[in-house]
């Protein structure tokens, strides 16, 4: 019920805002993509998990669901929810990655990104989300032009983790410990960069785990110990650990060899966490690709609610 601290209704009627907010969480919750969809589904059936006698039809749902988001409070209740999350869970690792929402119209002139599913340059919109180690969401933030991700975590994420988890490590204790971090970020290649590694530790304290890039060389098999991951699953990894230097950066480079004698090598600015779990976070990162994968499947989160242009201010010119 936190929306209400957030959003006041004016409506009057047999369906109130409660009944309205509860009966989009029962169709997400049975996955139905769109409040369209609903009248392909019994509303007397649907109107017992409410219960009264049927859901709201679609233009009352309309109609409350405008009502709310002419507030435009959505950001402000969603940093509610996403500092609430963080702190009951009271987490210190978070995976970040861009989801590309693929615009399919001709009324914007957008620029194009690399689609990985399809293997494909297509014009749209980067989210970029933060997920927690189990894959699920925190929040996300959208970028305006063709923003980098390194360039989101300096500017947004970052700033905006400090805010959520403001009082966890105190200013006296970092100054006390220099290898005391706030947290670890869990990205892949594309933030690849020592010296950004560098900087999120000597501006915010902030540690990183990520894959290596460029590995040429080939450390000896029988350096490798056998190690238990502690997952859901028994699994063990032979890995290994180094002391290395990249562009003048000191880092703890974890490799680990398959089968096949292939050695995928991981690279982190955190000195506390152990090797054991170095490894799994790392690996553990496709948590958040499933998670992607899941809820566009299942939860049509590329849908386009609608289309729609806006004027541009006339003190905006163009550079061509």
């Amino acid at each position: 019920m936190s929306y209400k601290k957030y959003y006041s209704g004016r409506h009057s009627g047999y369906y109130d805002f409660d009944s309205v907010i509860f009966a989009l969480a029962f169709m997400y919750l049975c996955c139905i993509k769109s409040v369209e969809q609903l009248r392909h589904f019994s509303p007397g059936e649907m109107g017992k998990l409410l219960g009264l006698d049927r859901i709201p039809e679609a233009r009352c749902r309309r109609g409350i669901i405008k009502e709310l988001s002419v507030q435009e409070r959505e950001s402000e209740w969603n940093a509610y929810l996403s500092e609430d999350w963080i702190n009951q869970e009271d987490t210190s690792i978070y995976y970040i990655d861009g989801h590309v929402q693929v615009y399919h119209g001709h009324l914007a002139n957008l620029g194009k990104k690399h689609i990985s599913r399809q293997k494909l340059c297509l014009p749209g919109m980067v989210e970029f989300w933060v997920n927690n180690a189990d894959g699920l969401p925190y929040f996300y933030v959208t970028g305006q032009v063709n923003e980098k991700l390194q360039e989101m975590i300096t500017t947004q994420l970052a700033p905006r983790f400090l805010e959520l988890t403001d009082g966890r490590v105190s200013q006296e204790d970092l100054d006390q410990d220099e290898s005391l971090l706030r947290f670890t970020l869990v990205f892949d290649r594309e933030v690849y960069s020592p010296t950004f590694f560098k900087h999120l530790w000597d501006c915010f304290r902030i540690a990183v785990i990520t894959y290596r890039k460029n590995v040429k060389d080939q450390w000896d098999e029988e350096d490798f110990s056998v190690y238990d991951i502690d997952t859901e699953v028994e699994t063990t990894m032979e890995l290994c650990e180094k002391q290395v230097e990249l562009n003048g950066v000191e880092l703890r480079e974890v490799r680990r060899l398959t089968d096949t004698g292939h050695q995928t090598s991981v690279i982190t600015t955190n000195y506390e966490m152990s090797t054991a779990l170095i490894a799994l976070y790392m690996f553990s990162r496709w948590a958040q690709e499933n998670f992607f994968r899941y809820v566009r499947q299942e939860y049509d989160i590329d849908r386009i609610i609608q289309y729609g242009v806006d004027e541009l201010d006339n003190t905006i010119t163009s550079s061509c």
